[in-house]
């Protein structure tokens, strides 16, 4: 990419900026591998796939992969059912490709964080399975949240949880002479049963894990359900509302969530990473209330949490600004930096929920009869993220999004895997889960050398493929690395770089002030002038970096977002 005389003068002033953690301000990538890319014509991605595509996402211009769990699992959710921590699935491929996928990523100057799931293991797990053979009241079954039931015999769950998949939380089980045995806890689905972390073996087990990831080169994890470990003492029943239904007050999580044991734990795993060189990572998937994430960042406990209220803010200048402000206070308080996301793999893609009202109510998915305006949505979703790649601290991209994929509506149900759509019938996250379009031309859209595909890929996506893309200016693909690339050189995601919010604006405009760089979205559905004289600058006059989507000069286009120099040229160029 050629740099302008003003990014060059950006660079060199910073030049002398000591070297900080590289995790503080990344540009993180989330490959979800069974949909990237199809090495051995099975249909199902794998991570000889990865490897090859490594290339591209370096010239994207990320600074680092998240590979969601790769492990052996017989994948009832997706993999995040660990049958072994330690070893690869063969669906997609062995441990030496985890390692040369690992050395490659190096060598291209990407890092590598890995996923870690500790609430809770696949019911095909050794250890499940010893429990499960073991006799009432034995160690092996200490490793795993067992209890006794309820009623006159046992007969009813031990309380009144339930699963984050629907039903209840609980399944009894039934021992080795046919009498029925005590219950085991899963918050998510029955073949997902609780680890039990009041058991320090459940403790050393996760801690060897790491070790086995970082000895062989990652270079951090990814903390599922990072909020869900430890259990309340007791075990005790949840309140529920005037309709006997468990009640969760707006802004509060389900009693098994966010107990301060968890804290416990990543005070433990902290001195493991800080003891391997390169600076290795804890980035948590907590969902928690907004006021208790500083209690799970910070020197001593992980590095970074996901900011998920900037992901759910909806579409205005109120929200979104409140998304950004509150965040960047919370994690500046205990030295962190903010992570800012848009779309992942539990989530309607973001390219389709901005293409609704702003106060539509979603669902687990997207209904077949829930149609957003597309144009709408990729254009709200192209300027969010413009906006996101803004801001200091670090940024993590769900694969596909650089492309503008939306959701996919139209999959048969009986293709649908995702767990809560086989137990409540709803859409569930398959949507946003199906193969990646890499040629335009190619069976599978390039996938998968044979056409196949786990999921399969509607036509729109063709349009979208990488190589339609590819050069193209204005193609969101292109919009994508301008912004990743000049983000880098102006140094925008720094987290000692202020943010503040520009006044006096037209109605519908958020406009942020990060210094030589100023950003202004426009949430209406006309195209605004540029204010003039806005801060100490005049923005209508101010050099164009970066726009969401095209429009007049002077003007911001309706639903869009810029971003604007407010340096002036550099010196050598001032006439």
């Amino acid at each position: 990419m050629t740099t302008s005389p003003l990014t060059a003068s950006l660079t060199s002033d910073q030049a002398s900026v000591p070297t900080q953690q590289w995790w503080r301000d990344a540009v993180v990538y989330q490959v979800y591998p069974r949909s990237f890319a199809d090495s051995d014509g099975d249909g199902m991605g794998d991570l000889p796939g990865v490897t090859a595509r490594l290339p591209y996402l370096r010239d994207l211009g990320v600074d680092a992969i998240w590979l969601s769990p790769f492990y052996t699992s017989p994948q009832h959710d997706g993999g995040y059912d660990v049958a072994d921590y330690t070893d690869v699935d063969p669906r997609f491929g062995t441990l030496t490709d985890a390692d040369e996928l690992i050395a490659r990523a190096h060598e291209l100057g990407l890092r590598v964080i890995v996923d870690i799931v500790p609430n809770h293991s696949s019911d095909q797990h050794e250890l499940f399975q010893q429990a499960l053979a073991a006799e009432p009241g034995s160690p092996e079954r200490d490793l795993y949240v067992f209890a006794e039931g309820t009623g006159e015999e046992g007969e009813l769950p031990p309380n009144n949880w339930t699963s984050i998949f629907h039903g209840p939380a609980w399944t009894r089980i039934t021992e080795a002479d046919g009498t029925p045995g005590p219950w085991y806890l899963h918050i998510f689905d029955t073949t997902q049963p609780d680890w039990n972390w009041n058991d320090p073996r459940v403790h050393q087990l996760f801690e060897d894990v790491l070790r086995f990831w970082l000895d062989r080169g990652a270079d951090g994890f990814r903390v599922d359900v990072a909020h869900g470990m430890v259990k309340p003492d007791g075990l005790p029943d949840a309140s529920v509302n005037a309709e006997g239904l468990i009640d969760i007050p707006e802004g509060e999580v389900p009693i098994y969530f966010d107990n301060d044991g968890v804290l416990d734990i990543y005070r433990r795993w902290r001195p493991i990473l800080d003891s391997y060189e390169g600076d290795r990572m804890l980035v948590l998937e907590a969902w928690i209330p907004e006021h208790r994430l500083p209690l799970y960042i910070g020197e001593d406990k992980a590095h970074q949490s996901f900011n998920f209220g900037f992901l759910q803010a909806r579409w205005g200048v109120a929200t979104m600004r409140a998304a950004i402000e509150k965040p960047l206070e919370l994690a500046d308080a205990v030295g962190s930096p903010t992570t800012w996301v848009l779309s992942n793999h539990d989530v309607i893609r973001h390219a389709s929920r901005y293409g609704f009202a702003p106060d539509h109510r979603f669902g687990e998915g997207l209904r077949r009869d829930e149609v957003p305006d597309a144009e709408l949505g990729l254009r709200r979703a192209r300027a969010a993220t413009v906006l996101m790649l803004s801001l200091p601290g670090a940024a993590y991209l769900y694969q596909g999004e650089e492309l503008g994929l939306p959701e996919v509506r139209e999959i048969p149900d009986e293709l649908r895997e995702d767990p809560s759509h086989l137990r409540a019938g709803v859409p569930g996250r398959d949507g946003c889960r199906v193969p990646l379009p890499w040629r335009r031309d190619a069976p599978a859209f390039g996938f998968s050398p044979t056409g196949k595909s786990w999921l399969p890929q509607p036509e729109v996506f063709g349009e979208l493929a990488v190589d339609a893309q590819d050069g193209v200016a204005g193609s969101t693909l292109e919009m994508y690395r301008t912004a990743l690339h000049l983000r880098s050189e102006l140094g925008l995601g720094r987290p000692d770089g202020g943010v503040e919010f520009l006044e006096d604006l037209p109605p519908g405009v958020l406009g942020v002030d990060r210094g030589d760089v100023t950003v202004l979205v426009n949430t209406t559905d006309a195209a605004v002038d540029l204010p003039r004289g806005a801060g100490s600058a005049d923005l209508a006059a101010a050099e164009l970096l970066v726009a969401s989507a095209p429009g007049r000069p002077g003007t911001i286009p309706a639903d869009a977002a810029v971003w604007l120099s407010t340096r002036g040229p550099a010196p050598e160029q001032a006439s």
